[in-house]
């Protein structure tokens, strides 16, 4: 993943002490090495004091942003004081990009007229301009807020994850391995709505799949990194030698798919071909796969792809599919979730243990699905999140919940995690009524306005509130 980058920009009003431009300067780009990023300034001697107050300033402005056009990722409009509305009019125009909109505070003994900045005043000015523009903006959750301050770096940490997803959804692709899993008809889906939102959906079939999967040899040297990769999210001595190779040769084959197609993120159909032609289960590969940020949707789910990619450009860390699937007691706010193991390792309390699929050696025998990976998750704030399309939207849903540490009946198939959410029962009643379907997409920490920034502000999605 590359260092995000960030466009800065300084707005003045001439009657306020030019000084206060330099030290936001300073200040900011220090804030935005803080969390990793790089800061793209222009250079300050093509202005008075390199801000912009006047239209011709803001034509300056507009003109290094188009020099340096898809160098960024986002915007950080930054108000050292009052600002001019007229040159952020003629700076902005052609943003296309987030931009994240920053208002210096004013100090209590520095209200004197020589010291005093107005950028409160100067902020709810320029948003009702932007209003009028109609550009999008995101806001900080104090209205003013330092850019030395704990509070700033959370912002520009959400802000980073805005600009990832916005930046790879836009134009995005979605790859569909099989048919739709023909048990669930909850899970067809509208490819036109999905193109209004930039998603271009791929249809392969599994038997390209398995032709892949025949042309890699035993000995081919990705096998020895895959087998690696295997051991290190699951205990795999149980497991048949020929389970571990044909998950290897999965695991390859799917990266070279990615790669031909262009993939983003795909949706698999992983019963029941896979069991019958290679006797084993995708879920441990796929595990490998949401740790790379190379999300892999079980199922054949394809409105949750995207919100595969959404978490994990918001993270940067692993995410899962899972099952909303038991109720926990008479406790109404804990439900389970469960799936048969596509968690990346990071969403682990600890590597798991493969096994077989208990579905199918009840139906198909033993030695017929190899994969499952066996574990729980560990305890940690997620955000979850679902997706569906309707009537020409994508909608989706989005909600914080904890991991408890609950182990349940040592018996409990596949990979679990027992979560509260507040007022659960009316947001499930909520779910079932918008027609949202058994899944949820996971992971670590609260993303949760970002993701509503990102996906409703300036992808065009459409979010159904569960409150």
């Amino acid at each position: 993943m590359k260092k995000i980058t960030f466009a800065l920009f300084f707005a003045n009003r001439g009657f306020f002490p030019g000084s206060v431009i330099a030290a936001a300067r300073e200040e900011m780009c220090a804030a935005v090495e803080r969390v990793g990023a790089r800061a793209l300034c222009m250079d300050p001697s093509l202005t008075r004091y390199g801000a912009v107050e006047t239209r011709e300033e803001g034509e300056i402005f507009a003109g290094f942003l188009k020099e340096h056009e898809g160098e960024y990722d986002g915007l950080i409009l930054c108000l050292p004081n009052f600002g001019d509305e007229n040159g952020v009019k003629a700076a902005i125009k052609d943003v296309k990009v987030p931009i994240l909109l920053q208002a210096y505070p004013d100090e209590l003994d520095k209200l004197d007229f020589a010291n005093r900045r107005d950028a409160f005043c100067g902020k709810l000015g320029l948003c009702a301009v932007l209003k009028q523009m109609k550009t999008k903006f995101v806001n900080t959750e104090a209205f003013t807020v330092d850019p030395k301050s704990e509070a700033f770096t959370r912002e520009l940490i959400r802000f980073s994850a805005i600009c990832r997803i916005v930046g790879r959804m836009k134009h995005m692709r979605i790859g569909v391995l099989g048919a739709r899993t023909t048990a669930f008809k909850s899970v067809r889906f509208d490819e036109g709505a999905l193109e209004a939102r930039g998603c271009d959906v791929e249809t392969l079939d599994l038997t390209q799949v398995f032709d892949k999967m025949k042309q890699i040899s035993d000995t081919d040297p990705r096998m020895s990194i895959w087998e690696k990769e295997l051991r290190e999210i699951s205990d795999t001595s149980d497991a048949p030698r020929y389970a571990i190779l044909n998950q290897c040769k999965l695991g390859i084959a799917l990266e070279e798919l990615r790669e031909e197609w262009k993939l983003d993120v795909m949706a698999i159909r992983c019963w029941s071909e896979l069991q019958y032609e290679y006797k084993i289960t995708p879920c441990t590969v796929m595990g490998i796969l949401n740790k790379r940020q190379i999300p892999v949707v079980c199922e054949t789910d394809v409105t949750n792809a995207p919100a595969m990619l959404a978490q994990a450009m918001a993270s940067l860390t692993g995410v899962g599919c899972l099952d909303i699937n038991n109720n926990y007691g008479d406790d109404p706010d804990k439900c389970i979730l469960f799936h048969c193991g596509p968690l990346p390792i990071d969403l682990l309390c600890e590597k798991g243990h493969m096994e077989e699929h208990k579905m199918f050696t009840k139906t198909q025998g033993q030695n017929c699905s190899w994969g499952v990976n066996v574990g729980r998750i560990k305890p940690c704030t997620i955000t979850v999140c679902g997706m569906r399309t309707e009537d020409g939207e994508t909608r989706y849903f989005v909600e914080r919940a904890e991991v408890m540490d609950i182990t349940l009946d040592r018996e409990f198939f596949g990979t679990y995690g027992v979560i509260e959410i507040p007022e659960l029962q009316r947001k499930l009643r909520r779910m079932s009524e918008e027609g949202f379907r058994h899944h949820a997409i996971i992971t670590e920490g609260d993303w949760c306005e970002a993701l509503r920034e990102a996906l409703s502000k300036y992808l065009g999605y459409t979010e159904v509130k569960l409150s």
